[in-house]
């Protein structure tokens, strides 16, 4: 299995997760993600209260084909406030924060219907 070096263009479902990473594509990494339709990408996040508008502005530059974005929140859910919904809100993006295996399954089927939708996902353990 190849090493993630930082991107990976193209939609992938995630193969695996936990362990402190991700697996897709034929590919591991030991971290966070960021899945968008343009690709998946290493993201910088390690614990919710990390995640700002500037960590999620790849998936604001992509609004024109995204309708919702998934934000894996770790092992436990966590709220996503008003302050960061509403940039998404207004690019017509809807929310929806959930432990990172619920957000990794969801993205995963809602790929597999080919819907628009985005993933920020938190590794854990």
């Amino acid at each position: 299995m190849a090493r993630f070096d930082g991107f990976v263009p193209g939609r992938h479902q995630i193969d695996a997760f936990g362990a402190g990473g991700f697996r897709f594509a034929d590919m591991s990494h030991r971290g966070s993600i960021l899945a968008t339709p343009a690709g998946i990408r290493i993201w910088p996040v390690t614990a919710f209260a990390q995640i700002t508008r500037e960590s999620l502005q790849q998936v604001l530059d992509e609004a024109e084909s995204i309708d919702f974005l998934l934000i894996g929140t770790g092992h436990d859910i966590a709220f996503v406030p008003a302050s960061l919904r509403e940039p998404f809100r207004e690019a017509g993006i809807t929310i929806e924060g959930m432990a990172t295996g619920a957000a990794a399954r969801t993205y995963n089927v809602l790929v597999g219907e080919d819907r628009r939708v985005a993933a920020a996902l938190i590794a854990v353990d």
